[in-house]
């Protein structure tokens, strides 16, 4: 009972972020207007998460090359933030906890720290 208590919020958060999401997305592909990035326009300089409207936008389109354009580092750590993600929802249906091995937080780390990196290098070249 309870198991399925939790699906049911599972799937109703997920739903809503993707309802978000996709509304988003389609209204920066129609109109062109987006959220402007609050570290560039501060500093001028592009921070980590940089182009990742631009990026799920070319994701919805379908076109891997816009997306890769947009932020290639974020690219390629979007199937192992999925893994992360699916992983996290189906233990808390199934236990109601979130919390994971410690092999997955050293995962969380190290995406961190390469998009920190990354954020130095994008800049600099």
């Amino acid at each position: 009972m309870e198991q399925s208590r939790r699906l049911r919020r599972a799937l109703a958060g997920c739903a809503l972020l993707a309802a978000a999401g996709l509304a988003y997305g389609l209204w920066v592909g129609r109109t062109g207007l987006a959220l402007p990035c609050p570290f560039r326009a501060v500093t001028g300089l592009q921070c980590p998460g940089c182009g990742v409207t631009r990026l799920c936008v070319a994701l919805l389109r379908g076109d891997l090359a816009a997306a890769w354009q947009a932020n290639p580092v974020l690219l390629l750590l979007l199937p192992a933030l999925a893994v992360l993600l699916l992983r996290t929802a189906v233990r808390y249906v199934r236990e109601g906890r979130t919390a994971g091995p410690r092999w997955e937080g050293a995962v969380t780390w190290a995406m961190i720290a390469v998009l920190a990196v990354w954020g130095v290098v994008r800049n600099l070249i």
